[in-house]
C-alpha cells in the first residue's frame, strides 16, 4: 500500500498518464458512482441520477483520452522506427556490388531535384526596389504634420462655427 502511494505521488511529476495514476482515477470514479447510487437509494432524488450520468461521462472521457494518448504514442514510436530503418537504408552500400542502394539513389535524386527547383525559383524572383531617401523623408514629414490633437481642434472649431 505504501509503495502504491509513493508511486501515485511520483506519477504526479511524471508526464503522461501512468498506470498508478489510472488505477487511482478509476478507483475514485468507481467509489463516486457507488456513493451516488447509495444516495439515490436513500433519497430517491433525480439529482443523483443526473450526477451519476455526468460522473460516468467524465470517467469514460478520461479513459478514452488515455487510450488516444497511448495510440498516438504507439504511432509515433512506429514512425520513429521507420525513420531509423529508412536512414539505415540510405546510408548502406551493397557489399556484393559496391554500388549505392535504392534508398540512397532516391535520396540523392530528391536532393538534386530540390536544388534545381530552388535555382528556378531564385531566377524568377526579382530583387525588391528600395525607395529613394527623399521619398522616405517626405513620408516622415507627412506623418508629423497633423496630429490627433490638431484634428480635434478642427472639429471643435467647426462645431463652434455651426453654433
Amino acid at each position: 500500500m505504501s509503495s502504491f502511494l509513493t508511486d501515485l505521488f511520483n506519477s504526479i511529476f511524471t508526464p503522461g498518464p501512468t498506470h498508478t495514476l489510472l488505477v487511482a482515477t478509476n478507483a475514485s470514479f468507481a467509489c463516486l458512482q457507488l456513493l451516488l447510487a447509495v444516495l439515490f437509494i436513500a433519497t430517491y432524488s433525480i439529482h443523483f441520477i443526473i450526477l451519476s450520468g455526468l460522473c460516468g461521462g467524465l470517467w469514460w472521457a478520461i479513459n478514452w483520452f488515455v487510450a488516444e494518448l497511448a495510440a498516438a504514442k504507439q504511432k509515433e514510436e512506429e514512425a520513429e522506427r521507420l525513420r531509423n530503418v529508412r536512414k539505415g537504408k540510405e546510408r548502406q552500400i551493397s557489399p556484393a556490388e559496391g554500388s549505392e542502394t535504392e534508398g540512397e539513389t532516391v535520396a540523392r535524386a530528391g536532393r538534386e531535384g530540390a536544388r534545381e527547383a530552388a535555382k528556378a525559383v531564385s531566377k524568377e524572383l526579382e530583387p525588391l526596389a528600395v525607395p529613394p531617401a527623399e521619398t522616405i523623408r517626405k513620408r516622415r514629414s507627412l506623418a508629423g504634420e497633423m496630429s490627433t490633437e490638431d484634428e480635434w481642434e478642427k472639429v471643435e472649431e467647426e462645431a463652434a462655427k455651426d453654433r
